[in-house]
């Protein structure tokens, strides 16, 4: 992306992530969704006959509540949103409404298409979700209907493949299926304002890179992938790398 001869160029920051601390994460988790809410850690995992959501403490992972979901059901993103979960499903055309405490599923909604990320943005009362593409669609969170869709780019193109999600203040964060970027994503005109490089991540090698949890008070973010044995906190250094 950004290269010569684009339209004028947004003003992309480039960040590094910087580890400031390390925490354990369960290497069978092949982690869709991450959220930190009052100091309890939300996390959704796919895959076939391997699918769960699970509640638990961030120092020392220790499961406190898990609900796993049916063998042919592929789980995908998860949010909080008061006191209920949204977790959407990858191909099974379902998001289901669960229950924050129980985790006991109270409704389905039907998905068309694909559900990669979600979130669930406090001040507008919407809920955002990905499915893969450079677009991202505004929800309604009481019945789960499109408002509207909103085209992400980067100088001026799209920037497509975007997967996990985490609403943050008046941005998205999304993370880049297969690559080694986190972008930050001013909702109201879907521009990307910042990069966020992370390939140096000690676990990055060891599988795909999937989970974002903003910490609430600071700009710093929790950090984890698919089968990574670890979660980190980064801070974010700029960097004088050019967008991509």
């Amino acid at each position: 992306m950004g290269a010569c001869g684009s339209p004028a160029r947004e003003g992309v920051a480039n960040w590094r992530a910087e580890v400031v601390a390390t925490f354990p994460h369960d290497p069978a988790s092949f982690t869709q969704g991450l959220e930190l809410h009052d100091g309890q850690l939300y996390e959704s995992a796919g895959g076939f006959g391997t699918s769960f959501v699970a509640v638990s403490t961030l120092e020392t992972g220790a499961v406190s509540r898990r609900a796993d979901l049916p063998p042919d059901v592929f789980a995908e993103g998860l949010t909080v949103a008061g006191d209920k979960l949204w977790q959407l499903t990858w191909q099974n055309h379902v998001a289901l409404l669960r229950d924050r405490s129980t985790l006991a599923v109270l409704r389905e909604f039907h998905l068309a298409g694909e559900g990669w990320g979600i979130c669930y943005d406090g001040s507008r009362d919407m809920l955002v979700t990905s499915d893969g593409t450079a677009e991202l669609t505004l929800r309604d969170p009481q019945t789960f209907a499109e408002i509207r869709r909103v085209t992400v780019t980067v100088d001026g193109r799209p920037r497509d493949r975007l997967n996990e999600l985490e609403c943050a203040g008046n941005s998205v964060w999304a993370n880049i299926w297969e690559r080694d970027e986190i972008v930050r994503i001013d909702l109201d005109r879907g521009r990307v304002t910042d990069i966020v490089h992370v390939g140096q991540l000690p676990d990055f090698g060891s599988g795909i890179l999937n989970g974002i949890a903003a910490l609430p008070g600071t700009e710093d973010l929790l950090i984890t992938g698919k089968n990574w044995p670890h979660l980190y906190r980064v801070r974010l250094e700029r960097t004088a790398g050019p967008s991509r």
